[in-house]
């Protein structure tokens, strides 16, 4: 079994399950550095949204704290 069908296999119509399993031998050198640009801006993107939720679920506890 792929290591891929192990991550992703509960949604197989997941854009991240499409996106692993898309062929990347079409594509150039320079798409491929194209397609790692993009996918470090989204794990940073990521990452942020991440600290917000975990900075909002600090506040909500920290307010409903007895």
């Amino acid at each position: 079994m792929d290591m891929d069908d192990d991550l992703f296999s509960s949604r197989p119509e997941d854009p991240l399950a499409l996106l692993a399993r898309q062929d990347l031998d079409p594509l150039s050198f320079d798409e491929l550095d194209a397609r790692i640009l993009a996918l470090e801006a989204e794990i940073a993107r990521i990452r942020s949204h991440k600290d917000t939720v975990t900075l909002h679920r600090s506040a909500a506890d920290a307010l409903f704290k007895r």
